[in-house]
């Protein structure tokens, strides 16, 4: 029987979701056995790819979640802008750049001091400090919960509310598949159809083939399938020796002892102090500061200075199809952003603006009383006009390794 239930799933699926113009479709909504219970998740995953790519979810009816997640450039955007457009006429601009929607189905829910596991390196009961949670500050917990904040921002997808959602998406002809996988109510109660959306974004971010397939060179190169060239190998060394590089240290890059492939992130959240972007439009106010886990945008931990200036550090997985990068895409090359771990303290007239009188700003998005939280660890353990942890090859050497880390590749 369990056979027969198996072969018939393409079946219900056909039927449930491919002939929804031609009758009404069969209630998926309370799963009688496994094969319904299949297709159900089936049907759910492909309701979230399809609201993904759905514009009538904005209050413009032009932007949709792949207007800013690009599957192309690993679900980051695919223009040069630090921040992206939205709002209801496409013209205000966003305060933080666009993260990855790749490789956050490890990510815990968000801790202050997260006690390290297996994706520390095997150094349990350590405290690794604030860790965890989606979005640049970790403040919600789950993909569903993710998908809300653009689709309710002012600034993005511009939804006066939920009901207002409900309405553009019943419009648009969701309301059969709805009703299929989540009941009647998601039709009648605004909040529930509302739940129902984001759970199916969720679904579809969850769905292994597309959001976290492991398929890099790096990957083969783990699995025995595939060759490092000698600069990627010498990449690969400096970017794991904590005396050079470092990045391990944020970026795990060691197959985990199960033998499961690195996340190339801890999920943790740091103060790397990457220079203020005068580009986005909110740090025109000089009163104005991003602090990450402490505010403005989040508002639960604004009595814990410790937490100020501290962003999760992304997976960087498929980082070399990005155009900005850090938290306020300040930087604009790969190259320099590598540059920047060697030259933040080493060279700060490089990367922090003067002062009249003729000092540089250092650190100059964070407020000096907040200074104490920013990272010095290797490489950024040096002094101004000390040698860097990396030269010039280094720095080639390592973009040379995270060229490697991007999906797609063919052994």
């Amino acid at each position: 029987m369990r056979r027969l239930e198996l072969w018939y799933v393409p079946v219900l699926l056909a039927a449930f979701v491919a002939s929804a113009q031609a009758k009404p479709l069969a209630d998926l909504s309370h799963p009688k056995n496994f094969a319904q219970a299949l297709a159900r998740s089936q049907a759910l995953t492909q309701l979230g790819h399809d609201l993904f790519f759905e514009k009538a979810l904005s209050a413009s009816g032009k932007m949709s979640c792949a207007s800013c997640h690009d599957p192309d450039h690993g679900f980051t955007p695919a223009n040069d802008l630090a921040v992206q457009l939205g709002g209801e006429k496409l013209d205000l601009p966003g305060k933080r750049a666009v993260p990855t929607l790749k490789y956050l189905q490890a990510s815990h829910p968000f801790e202050q001091h997260h006690q390290g596991g297996e994706e520390d390196g095997g150094n349990e009961g350590a405290d690794q400090g604030p860790a965890g949670g989606f979005t640049w500050d970790g403040r919600v917990n789950r993909g569903r919960d993710q998908a809300r904040i653009p689709i309710l921002s002012p600034i993005e997808m511009a939804n006066r509310d939920e009901a207002q959602v409900m309405d553009h998406i019943l419009a648009a002809g969701y309301g059969p598949r709805l009703k299929t996988v989540f009941g009647e109510t998601a039709l009648k109660d605004h909040k529930q159809g509302f739940a129902a959306l984001t759970e199916a974004l969720e679904a579809f971010e969850q769905k292994r083939d597309v959001f976290f397939p492991f398929t890099s060179k790096f990957d083969y190169w783990l699995q025995g399938k595939a060759k490092l060239t000698e600069a990627e190998k010498r990449g690969y060394a400096a970017f794991i020796d904590p005396e050079r590089g470092n990045c391990d240290s944020c970026h795990k890059a060691a197959l985990f002892p199960n033998g499961g492939h690195p996340d190339l992130t801890d999920f943790g959240l740091v103060a790397t102090a990457v220079p203020r972007n005068n580009e986005i439009a909110a740090n025109h106010d000089p009163k104005y500061f991003d602090l990450g886990a402490c505010g403005p945008i989040r508002t639960d931990l604004t009595d814990h200075p410790e937490s100020c200036g501290l962003f999760k550090a992304p997976t960087l997985r498929n980082v070399a199809l990005k155009q900005r990068f850090f938290h306020n895409g300040v930087i604009k090359s790969l190259r320099d952003a590598v540059r920047f771990y060697a030259e933040r303290d080493t060279h700060p007239e490089r990367w922090f603006p003067k002062r009249a009188d003729g000092t540089i700003a250092l650190y100059d998005d964070i407020p000096v009383k907040y200074q104490a939280n920013i990272n010095h660890d290797p490489p950024f353990d040096r002094k101004a006009g000390e040698q860097p942890r990396l030269n010039d090859g280094d720095i080639d050497d390592i973009v040379a390794f995270l060229d490697t880390l991007t999906d797609g590749y063919k052994p």
